[in-house]
């Protein structure tokens, strides 16, 4: 019973805020000496702080409490093919420490050990060492498979299918260690602090190097039987003479970066040598850049029309290189999806950037390690 209402009190905090013991007596249905107990059991524990008193309304002022967001520390990594960043964040999801680095890494090994030692930077930035952070979380394109503890499907980053892959970074980064889909850290991050707050069936869409999606129903990450939902860059796209010859990443070859570049030089660009001077030429008005765009668009909207067809999602979020060029793809896409299916969700931009999977990463974090430090911490063994 000790431990319930210890629970009790500390979940009203952390879903309600500052309170004082009254409050959450009145809120819990606690007794106020069972609560009083539960805050003395916390605080002695560093599981809870005080942060002044009440000075309103008649009577004595009251201690008000809140959840102390130094009893533990996560750590979050977005391993991507051009950057890898990483941040220390306190219990209260406030970044403490941040390291953002262009990704050089040509092997598996390498990578591993340059995680490691951005890793332990961040955390020595933060004050801390890497022992001292209760949950770590990565963002990485592909799939985790626990069982051979590797990723699949996931071809742009060199090394990273390597099996045992996943054994390797827990054995530098140490226990509680969690590999996700970086489309599906993307998901949680938006739903979190982003452009899907309180929305709770939505698809998240990201268009850079690849293509990705992840897929939230019920409010919770859908990842299908084998982890693979929401990897739509294999979505057959073309007529079917080309499905016939190659199924496989057919969507991704005709929507991702080099397709966009290659669009634009069919309309005559040739000084665009990379998706972002495709769109920055559109975005100056140069009509053959814009077109293809349009073309882009089009392609995307496949995509949507596809998914919502099979989920019905209230919301569309893009994000990525690609995908964070809403502005100039909206209109296009929205026309050309219209034109395909009556099933027309709305679709907005992210608002988090490039550091949606890392966001995501604190705040999947986030949710096992409260209840880590908590158990840990051994609150009812007084």
């Amino acid at each position: 019973m000790r431990v319930l209402n210890q629970r009790a009190v500390l979940d009203r905090l952390r879903r309600g805020g500052p309170a004082t013991r009254p409050q959450i007596a009145k809120e819990t249905g606690l007794s106020k000496p069972t609560v009083g107990q539960a805050l003395l059991d916390l605080e002695q524990h560093g599981l809870v702080r005080t942060v002044g008193r009440t000075t309103a309304g008649p009577g004595r002022s009251a201690m008000v409490y809140e959840p102390n967001p130094a009893a533990g520390h996560v750590l979050g990594i977005d391993i991507g093919r051009q950057r890898i960043r990483v941040a220390v964040a306190d219990l209260a999801g406030s970044v403490k420490a941040r390291v953002d680095e262009r990704n050089r890494c040509r092997s598996a090994g390498a990578l591993v050990r340059t995680v490691r030692e951005l890793a332990a930077r961040t955390a020595s930035d933060a004050g801390l060492s890497l022992d001292d952070l209760v949950v770590k979380v990565i963002g990485t394109p592909g799939v985790p498979d626990p069982r051979n503890q590797t990723l699949h499907h996931a071809p742009n980053l060199p090394g990273l299918e390597r099996r045992g892959l996943l054994e390797e970074l827990e054995a530098e980064l140490g226990p509680e260690l969690v590999v996700e889909n970086d489309a599906n850290l993307t998901a949680v991050g938006e739903r979190a602090y982003g452009a899907a707050r309180n929305v709770d069936v939505f698809v998240c869409v990201t268009v850079g190097t690849g293509i990705g999606m992840g897929i939230v129903v019920d409010g919770r990450l859908f990842r299908g039987a084998h982890g693979a939902a929401g990897e739509v860059g294999y979505l057959p796209y073309g007529p079917p003479s080309e499905v016939d010859r190659e199924v496989r990443g057919q969507l991704e070859a005709a929507a991702a970066a080099e397709s966009v570049v290659a669009l634009a030089k069919e309309h005559g660009v040739t000084t665009a040598k990379s998706a972002r001077d495709v769109f920055s030429l559109a975005k100056s008005g140069d009509e053959r850049a814009l077109r293809a765009v349009r073309d882009e668009a089009g392609r995307l909207a496949y995509l949507v029309a596809s998914v919502a067809a099979v989920i019905d999602p209230e919301l569309v979020v893009l994000g990525g290189g690609i995908g964070s060029n809403t502005g100039l793809l909206q209109e296009p896409l929205e026309a050309a999806l219209r034109r395909m299916t009556p099933l027309a969700p709305r679709i907005v931009a992210g608002e988090l950037g490039d550091g949606a999977v890392l966001s995501g990463a604190i705040a999947m974090g986030l949710r096992s390690a409260r209840d880590l430090v908590f158990d840990r911490r051994g609150a009812v063994t007084l």
